[in-house]
């Protein structure tokens, strides 16, 4: 059996790497594995050491069989995205890219080596660019939609301001200023929905005090037994941001969150700093991360791949424009919208880009 401290000798290259590496011997034992592959499986060396690997890690089971093929035909295979569910108080599913080799007879005792590489981030960034995808779809047929919206409402209008001139009643008149005024707001919206889809005129913004507006909105239109809670990172600096794109935005994925959670339901409100964030194919620095959490039912599994798209909804009645009115407001600030999913626990993620506000007004 091999020893704790003789196992990194054996492979002193291993130990510093990212990917997680895992050495098997001819009954598919465990005899090394390294510090990364250790953080992975939320074990240790001296756990594992001389141990059947997927009888000590049981979230490896489906591997078994790729394993013992491996070893019988002495071909490497390669298995992305496999996911692992580690079970323990600080434990995470993954998501990697396993690849097995067999090893050469001069390599040591070892039978097999695997490879582990975290395909989160490989995922992350696809589901980016198709969200990316989706945006330009998306904008394309809001515009279109808007375009038909706004035609009739300046008949709406001159309609409503022709009725106010021929009734003298005041009970009318208060009728034809609320179809003047919902045609006024229709026709912002309208205005919002054609307009560039360049940068905002963005200019800085605390954007725990864009965040509390919203809440306080929020506050006011949820029903009582509801709860909505807030959990802020303070040392978020100012944003460079168009503040009544970003409300707009904040406000229609709470919106979202509330008419998705039962009225016991629970909301949260989550900012945090997120640091070397790739977002946009771009490495960013410093990125917000603002999070609107419920625990309602989740996004239903159809509705998954589209749901940034104008019209698509699950809930009934819904206009399905929220959702992809956010995700190009946020758009326009240099951001994205993403997010995740589960029975009981649905988070939208805002992320904004953290710039250097004052080089950019000296620049």
């Amino acid at each position: 059996m091999s020893s704790e401290r003789e196992a990194p000798d054996r492979f002193p290259l291993a130990e510093n790497l990212a990917t997680g590496v895992v050495v098997l011997g001819p009954a598919l034992e465990v005899t090394y594995l390294n510090p990364a592959a250790e953080q992975l499986l939320g074990t240790s060396r001296m756990q594992l050491d001389g141990k059947i690997i997927d009888e000590a890690v049981p979230a490896l089971a489906a591997l078994r069989p790729l394993l013992e093929r491996a070893v019988a035909t002495g071909e490497g295979i390669a298995r992305r995205e496999l996911s692992i569910e580690i079970t323990g108080p600080n434990a995470s599913p993954s998501i990697v890219d396993c690849t097995l080799s067999v090893m050469t007879p001069d390599a040591g005792t070892g039978a097999l080596l695997v490879e582990f590489s975290d395909a989160s981030h490989r995922l992350r960034i696809d589901r980016e660019n198709a969200l990316v995808s989706q945006l330009e779809t998306s904008r394309s047929m809001v515009r279109q939609l808007a375009h038909e919206i706004r035609n009739p409402l300046g008949g709406i209008r001159g309609a409503a301001q022709l009725l106010q001139r021929k009734f003298e009643s005041e009970e009318f008149h208060e009728y034809t200023r609320l179809i003047i005024r919902e045609a006024d707001r229709l026709a912002s919206l309208t205005d919002t929905m054609l307009g560039p889809g360049g940068e905002s005129a963005r200019e800085p913004h605390n954007i725990h005090e864009l965040v509390e507006h919203v809440y306080h909105l929020l506050r006011a239109e949820a029903p009582a037994s509801m709860t909505i809670s807030r959990d802020y990172d303070p040392s978020l600096p100012d944003l460079l941001v168009d503040r009544g794109q970003v409300v707009q935005a904040m406000l229609n994925v709470a919106r979202n969150a509330m008419q998705a959670v039962a009225d016991d339901g629970a909301i949260i409100f989550r900012t945090r700093a997120l640091t070397h964030y790739t977002m946009g194919g771009r490495l960013h620095r410093l990125v917000a991360s603002v999070e609107v959490e419920d625990n309602g039912p989740g996004v239903p599994a159809e509705l998954r791949d589209s749901l940034f798209y104008p019209l698509v909804s699950g809930r009934s009645g819904g206009s399905g424009l929220g959702l992809a009115l956010a995700q190009e407001l946020v758009t326009r600030q240099g951001g994205i919208v993403e997010y995740a999913s589960v029975p009981g626990c649905t988070v939208f993620q805002m992320l904004f880009p953290i710039e250097d506000i004052h080089a950019r007004h000296t620049a």
